[in-house]
């Protein structure tokens, strides 16, 4: 009796894992597949030559980010809208804004930072913005928002 409790215990938790496992899987495919389009897209729109890293970025609409080089070898960041009907494609060559390092030493700067989340590169009206997301030292969540081109501030979520 006491091997068929073991068994039937090691089976349970063994499935849960797995189905859990499972659905994680299951729920990133569609984000993966949107990405790979967007790659594509800016490669065949001539946006970018080489394709390093991408993103999705969700602020009032949806844009994945990639990242890449240009046929000049210079590094940029084209975003992508999610419906690809507004073929409305925005870029901005990294060299002229500030970085994703310097983003984050100027929200350290500015507030008691426990630790990053996340540090997004998006599209908000008109303009490239990076998107921080941190715990404060009380650990609550913070979004934050800095513009590309210069760094000032844009828009703060605290305290949520």
């Amino acid at each position: 009796m006491k091997k068929w409790i073991i068994f039937i215990s090691v089976f349970t938790v063994s499935l849960c894992l797995f189905l859990s496992v499972f659905v994680l899987w299951k729920a990133g495919q569609p984000f993966s597949a949107e990405q790979a389009k967007a790659e594509q897209l800016a490669l065949q729109e001539d946006k970018l030559a080489e394709v390093n890293d991408s993103e999705v970025y969700s602020g009032s609409n949806i844009y994945i980010t990639v990242i890449g080089k240009d046929q000049s070898g210079e590094e940029k960041a084209v975003f992508i809208p999610d419906n690809l009907d507004d073929l409305n494609i925005e870029e901005v060559l990294l060299k002229k804004g500030i970085s994703k390092i310097q983003a984050i030493e100027t929200v350290e700067k500015e507030f008691k930072v426990k630790k990053v989340l996340h540090t997004k590169l998006g599209w908000e009206e008109n303009n490239a913005v990076w998107e921080i997301t941190f715990l404060s030292q009380n650990n609550k969540l913070n979004y934050v928002y800095l513009f590309f081109e210069n760094g000032t501030w844009w828009k703060r979520i605290l305290n949520l």
